[in-house]
């Protein structure tokens, strides 16, 4: 299998070596390009059209969500991961809202880094669990917009105890990895669960799943 083709944007300029000499120690990825400026970001993206971009929201002039329409565009079939410091829930929010595909904190580990690279490349949202619980929580004291509205619907009475017992644990902000661990089973099941939680509940996202329990009442 060929290695991920990755584009990482960041105007510190020691940071985005650093997460590039990183990132090559894994086999798993090849970084094909970088840039400081939204400019070169656009620049680099369509011309190397990667596999998934790592943003950074705060770039000269600009912030990165604003640049995501952009690079959507001129390299559609990218997936964006914001990668930023920045801790409050607005930005999240908008991130989510103008299409970014998750979004972590610089202070993630190199490992949980690798793992939720690979999880938005198999098509799924990741979000630093410490801020799932903020989205959580601005949802319920209406104080800043989240993602797309999401109803409670009758689907949720189908859900078995246990897929009700991890979608508690997502509206924590809980990971894959966390829930496997405290309910002593195996990373891929719970993967399982959540593809089911999904799908009954006719979401697209973890995100929007916590959002739900948050609607309904959980976590």
């Amino acid at each position: 299998m060929n290695p991920a083709r990755l584009l990482v944007v960041d105007d510190h300029t020691l940071f985005r070596r650093g997460l590039i000499a990183l990132l090559a120690q894994d086999a798993r990825f090849e970084v094909v390009g970088e840039a400081g400026d939204a400019g070169e970001a656009l620049r680099g993206a369509g011309r190397e059209q990667p596999d998934l971009i790592l943003l950074d929201n705060h770039l000269p002039g600009v912030r990165g969500v604003d640049c995501i329409g952009g690079l959507k565009e001129v390299a559609p079939a990218a997936r964006i991961l914001m990668l930023t410091v920045s801790e409050d829930e607005a930005d999240l929010a908008a991130a989510l809202h103008c299409g970014a595909d998750g979004y972590l904190l610089k202070t993630i580990n190199s490992e949980d880094l690798s793992e939720s690279i690979l999880k938005v490349l198999e098509g799924e949202s990741v979000v630093s669990p410490e801020l799932m619980s903020k989205l959580v929580t601005a949802f319920r004291a209406r104080s800043a917009p989240v993602t797309a509205p999401v109803q409670v619907t009758p689907q949720a009475a189908s859900l078995s105890a246990r897929e009700k017992e991890i979608l508690v644990l997502i509206a924590r902000g809980a990971s894959n990895k966390v829930i496997a661990r405290d309910l002593a089973i195996a990373e891929t099941t719970v993967k399982i669960h959540v593809q089911h939680i999904l799908r009954k509940l006719n979401l697209v996202s973890r995100v929007q799943a916590a959002v739900y329990a948050a609607g309904c009442g959980l976590g």
